[in-house]
Formats: C-alpha cells, sequence, structure tokens
C-alpha cells in the first residue's frame, strides 16, 4: 500500500520571505514571533522531528537527531492567500496576483451586484474582520434583510447572512452570482451565522467559492492515474473539487483530527489523504489571538505523537503550511512567509536537511515522483531523503 498523508496547518509560516517587504510583512514570523510573545512553544513531538531544526523558536529547541527529514520552502507565486499557496504545493505556480480590495469594495461593484440578487441591495463593503463586521451590521441585516457583503487584504468577497433572514441555501446562490459576476478575484465565501444581538456567532456551514487552477495539478495527474485523493476541510473548494476522488467536510481542527485519524486507519488504496487545518488561520491568526493559537499548536503536537503510530511502514507524511499569519502583528491578515516542511516515514531519512526550496512546488514533485508522475514545476526531493 501506497499512501502519502499531508497535513496542512494552515497559517503556521516560519518567517519573512526576501519580498515579503512589498506585502508589508517583512517583521512576520509566525512560530518564532509566536513562540517569543507567549514564553515558549511546548510542542515535544514536532520538537523530535525537527521543527525547531529549520527555524530558532523559544521553547522548540533543535536537536542532534531529528526523526524526520526536514527545511523549508519559499512561495514562487504573487500573493499570500490560501488558493495559491494549496495550487503550488500540488505544482501550480501563478505570476499573476488576485486584485485586493484594501480600501474596500468600489461603489459600482457593490451596485452591479445589489442589482443582480433579490435583496436589491447590500450591506458593508469594506475590509474587515468577519466576527467584527456582523457584530457592527448584523442588527441592521436582520431589519432590512440586505446581505452583508466585506473583504480583507486577501482576494476575498465574503457574503455574511445570518440563517433565519437568508437561508443557507440562499446564501450559497448569492456567493454563485458572485462568482459568475467577478471571475478575477481569488475566493467569493459564504459566512452564514446565528445568535442575537450582541451574541451573533458564525456556523460551520462556510464554503468557498474558488476559481479553478490554470494549470494540471498533482491532484489531476493522481485521479487520472487511478490513485485516491482524499482530502479534509477547504481543500475541495480551493481546487473546485478537480481531481477529489473523496471529499470530507469538517468543522474544526478537532474534527480534521479526529476524521484524519479515521480514514488512516480505514483507508487502504493507494494515494494521498490531504487534511487542513484551518483553525490556525480562521479562528486565531486572522483575530490575532496568540494564545489560543499556541494552545492550537500544542493540542495538534498531542495528537500528533498517536497519529505518528498509526502509520504504515510505507506511509511518507509531510507537514507543513500554505502561507504565514502571524498573530503578534499589527496585521490580522496572511503574511507572505516561508513554510516548514517536515516528512517522516519508517523508509524516510531521518535528520535529512532539504534545504530552502524555492517553490512550495518541491512538494508536490517530490510526492509526484514517489507515485511514478512528473510535474511541470517544482524539483522533486524524493531521492534526497529515501
Amino acid at each position: 500500500m501506497k499512501r502519502v498523508v499531508i497535513l496542512l496547518l494552515d497559517g503556521v509560516g516560519c518567517g519573512a520571505l526576501p519580498d515579503a517587504i512589498k506585502y508589508g510583512d517583512e517583521k512576520s514570523n509566525t512560530l518564532g514571533n509566536l513562540a517569543n510573545q507567549i514564553g515558549g512553544l511546548d510542542l515535544p513531538v514536532l520538537q523530535s522531528l525537527g521543527l525547531g531544526n529549520i527555524i530558532s523558536i523559544k521553547g522548540v529547541p533543535l536537536v542532534d537527531s531529528p526523526l524526520a527529514s526536514y527545511g523549508k520552502a519559499m512561495e514562487l507565486s504573487a500573493g499570500k492567500d490560501s488558493t495559491t499557496g494549496h495550487w503550488e504545493l500540488m505544482g501550480v505556480v501563478t505570476s499573476k496576483p488576485f486584485p485586493v480590495f484594501l480600501d474596500g469594495f468600489p461603489k459600482d461593484m457593490l451596485k452591479k451586484f445589489s442589482f443582480a440578487i433579490p435583496q436589491g441591495n447590500v450591506l458593508g463593503g469594506g475590509a474587515a474582520s468577519g466576527t467584527e463586521i456582523i457584530a457592527r451590521l448584523g442588527d441592521e441585516h436582520i431589519k432590512t434583510g440586505y446581505p452583508i457583503v466585506y473583504t480583507s487584504a486577501d482576494s476575498v468577497f465574503q457574503i455574511a447572512v445570518h440563517k433565519s433572514v437568508i437561508p443557507l441555501e440562499e446564501l450559497y446562490r448569492l456567493c454563485e452570482i458572485a462568482r459568475e459576476m467577478f471571475p478575477d478575484i481569488g475566493r467569493i465565501i459564504a459566512r452564514p451565522f446565528i445568535g442575537e444581538s450582541g451574541a451573533f456567532k458564525r456556523t460551520p456551514e462556510r464554503r468557498d467559492y474558488s476559481l479553478p487552477p490554470p494549470g494540471i495539478t498533482l491532484f489531476d495527474l493522481l485521479k487520472e492515474k487511478k490513485f485516491e485523493v482524499t482530502t479534509l476541510g477547504k481543500v475541495d473548494y480551493l481546487f473546485t473539487n478537480r481531481g477529489i476522488t473523496e471529499s470530507i467536510h469538517t468543522k474544526d481542527n478537532a474534527d480534521v483530527a479526529d476524521k484524519t485519524m479515521k480514514i488512516l486507519e480505514n483507508k487502504t488504496a493507494d494515494g494521498i489523504i490531504f487534511a487542513n487545518f484551518i483553525d490556525f488561520d480562521m479562528l486565531w491568526g486572522h483575530r490575532n489571538d496568540a494564545v489560543s493559537f499556541a494552545k492550537g499548536l500544542e493540542y495538534f503536537d498531542k495528537w500528533l505523537k498517536n497519529f505518528l503510530n498509526k502509520l504504515n511502514k510505507d506511509d511518507i507524511l509531510f507537514i507543513t503550511a500554505d502561507h504565514g499569519n502571524d498573530p503578534t502583528t499589527p496585521s490580522t491578515d496572511h503574511s507572505r512567509e516561508y513554510i516548514p516542511i517536515l516528512v517522516y516515514g519508517d523508509k524516510i531519512a531521518k535528520g535529512k536537511y532539504i534545504g530552502v526550496r524555492q517553490t512550495f512546488a518541491d512538494v508536490g514533485a517530490t510526492i509526484g515522483e514517489h507515485f511514478g508522475i512528473k510535474l511541470p514545476q517544482g524539483k522533486s526531493f524524493l531521492s534526497d531523503i529515501l
């Protein structure tokens, strides 16, 4: 049985890229800054794999004999969002960044969308935190029935509605209209919420409407060769479900952990399992909640110990990220950072330093070579770690 597992810690970067100054992220270092702010991280399992050998992390010192091969990678694509990060990991490098709206959406854009939807108008339209904007505009939304739209430093058009005002299926239809209307924006995101004034709460029925990858991905080629591609979390949305044979949606990191463990124990077909742990980014990075971010990493570390024991002798595990989201900087948005790479398995070299990879696509190229697939982008390091 030939299986590769990818555990992606969404937003867990490891230091500003050389061009981070162009994005205002030159001081970002999600893991390093986080550890310094809270007085040190306690991650014994990740430490044993070699996480502290990649960069200096308070509380996670380097070890003499890491159990995994380790290194980090640069993002070659323009931007710093989840979509381009995931695409590049799977072999598609993009040169043109998605448009962003740091000053909010233009009036003509909001007007165009308003005319196209049954409600005839929208609230908001600016760049904002999702929890902040529903707290500020939730009452008006309930009174008027107008959906709340907002963006961030990422290329997103987000639509928030109270489920008692606009049902889920109608919200999803609004997102489909926006997807057709704004083909250059990276993602249209449905953001349902519930609750009463002063206590609104977002629900797990979020749905992302991404653009299809502009090139052939590792997923496409694996499926073509009859390998299974199983994804957990938002991964299928980012690839518009292309090349994926089974997609499993999840509520939070704990749900991802539980379902990934069950899949590992029960799935016997050759292929890959790709799990996205979204809470680091969605709940803690975007809210600058360093304490919860650290607790989330420590939870993951405890779970990982048991997960490693469930791997078969031929399995290969990759632990990585898609961008940074430093909770210690003034910004609440993604940061342009290196991503850590840990590769573990019975047949994988222990303590092998794979260096600084010049593109995330090296991960996809390495996994592809393992399955006998050649990707057009990226340089495999498989021979270095076997």
